[in-house]
């Protein structure tokens, strides 16, 4: 229990500690929230949003899942899109994986992880989707870090799909989706400079949902 315990004066300390900076911080958080960044991540208790991103509570709505993935058929993520596309109107989307991934680790194994099976299977696709490039990859642990980043991108063109952020882009509107990759062993983020964009004329004859 003393774990538990320590949680909570872990928190008066942080509340002391924004009260020290800005005697109303907590009463202008209350009001209402505007963040710019939707970050989609992983829920690596290692990789924690805010802080890695050097924002504060308010300036980032977050979702997180193992090995950060975009599903079609996953509630959670697609209102979570939405809710920020349209309601929050943020400017940016962010998919953020990160170097020594275990979701990702998993799906490289043949091994019957259960009730895991059919959610690790969305990134065994990406495998098959880019098996020519990964298995010409000899290292394991370079293999493995490409499939970090090709998850990403394949996680970029899910949100891309996604109706609601077709529609701000054809509106000529924010948000940008970006691709990120947090390297656990120094603390620094690597943007994968993906064109979205292009990844979207590349399949929007099959994915528009506008005809336009």
């Amino acid at each position: 229990m003393r774990e538990y315990k320590e949680v909570f004066e872990n928190n008066k300390r942080w509340v002391e500690s924004k009260l020290a900076h800005d005697n109303d911080f907590f009463e202008k958080l209350a009001m209402d929230q505007t963040p710019e960044f939707l970050y989609i991540g992983c829920s690596d208790s290692r990789v924690p949003a805010n802080e890695i991103m050097g924002l504060e509570p308010g300036e980032v709505f977050v979702h997180r899942n193992i090995a950060n993935l975009v599903v079609n058929t996953d509630m959670n993520v697609q209102s979570v899109i939405n809710y920020a596309v349209v309601h929050l109107k943020v400017q940016y989307i962010i998919v953020c994986g990160h170097y020594g991934c275990g979701g990702v680790k998993a799906a490289m194994q043949a091994k019957d992880l259960g009730l895991l099976n059919p959610w690790l299977r969305n990134i065994r696709d990406v495998y098959r989707l880019h098996q020519d490039e990964l298995d010409a990859i000899k290292d394991t642990d370079q293999r493995y870090n490409r499939l970090v980043e090709l998850n990403v991108l394949e996680q970029c063109i899910n949100v891309v799909k996604v109706a609601e952020v077709q529609k701000r882009w054809y509106q000529g509107q924010q948000p940008t989706v970006h691709g990120w990759v947090y390297d656990l062993h120094n603390g620094l983020l690597k943007d994968l400079n993906l064109d979205m964009p292009k990844e979207l004329m590349k399949i929007r004859k099959i994915y528009d949902l506008h005809g336009e």
